[in-house]
């Protein structure tokens, strides 16, 4: 059993995706852009993606910017396997990863991008780990988009993971895993991750903005800045690795 815990439990580590382990711009940000550039979305898509924002905007532009993916509707699922070959990390983002695969401690990608992406992630992450004499299995908790023969409808199929929906999936995957989240683990870089980071007992808070800073310092967390990037391509054939466990269904 994978344990440091006086009382023999699982520890987990959880990990926001971008801005912490990953530097900005997003994930889902460079996706768009890709395909955006490739000509893959159809001009429908944008004005979809329009009327869903005035729809959502009564919610707060967080709303739209999480929940909203109306712009991905009749886009080919597996194209998010196309154009996103290499990944950039924090080098200090994966040493601190490794760290906690050598406590025995386990790892989850907890994030609000898409699902594949995030998988696309973990794939390069395990390479990189890997390379350096460590194996992993890491789980992905990420926003799950519905499809229809292969393509996305742009509709979410479960709640985006942000602000508090990270940290009751947090919850959820602790309690299957049996975990006990007062030792365990998690690392945020901006305030839509406070829920989750207040939920364990060991916060880190990673190049945060002001009044993250703020909040850390107050309950004295550990702040971490991380600035060295490192480009890592997943080996061909892995993007499907078995070792990546997919947690659906996390509320």
């Amino acid at each position: 059993m994978n344990a440091d815990s006086r009382s023999g439990q699982r520890v987990t580590a959880f990990f926001d995706l971008d801005g912490t382990l990953l530097p900005e711009p997003s994930l889902e940000r460079r996706f768009f852009s890709s395909l955006r550039r490739a000509g893959v979305i159809p001009l429908t898509n944008y004005l979809l993606w329009g009327a869903e924002a005035v729809r959502l905007l009564p919610y707060g532009l967080i709303a739209v910017q999480q929940q909203n993916k109306r712009y991905l509707t009749g886009i080919c699922c597996d194209l998010a396997f196309r154009y996103l070959d290499s990944i950039s990390f924090f080098d200090e983002g994966v040493a601190r990863v490794a760290w906690h695969v050598q406590q025995g401690h386990e790892i989850a990608l907890v994030s609000g991008t898409l699902e594949p992406l995030a998988r696309l992630a973990a794939t390069a992450l395990e390479c990189e780990l890997e390379a350096h004499g460590l194996r992993v299995r890491s789980y992905v908790i990420a926003t799950l988009l519905a499809q229809m023969d292969g393509r996305w409808t742009g509709y979410i199929a479960s709640n985006a993971k942000f602000g508090p929906t990270k940290a009751r999936a947090a919850e959820k995957f602790a309690a299957t895993r049996k975990s006990d989240l007062r030792e365990c683990y998690a690392y945020g870089n901006s305030l839509l991750d406070e829920q989750l980071l207040r939920a364990v007992g060991n916060a880190h808070v990673v190049n945060p903005n002001k009044e993250l800073a703020a909040l850390a310092n107050e309950k004295e967390w550990p702040i971490w800045h991380w600035l060295q990037e490192k480009q890592v391509a997943p080996r061909k054939g892995a993007r499907f690795a078995s070792g990546i466990q997919q947690v659906e269904g996390q509320a």
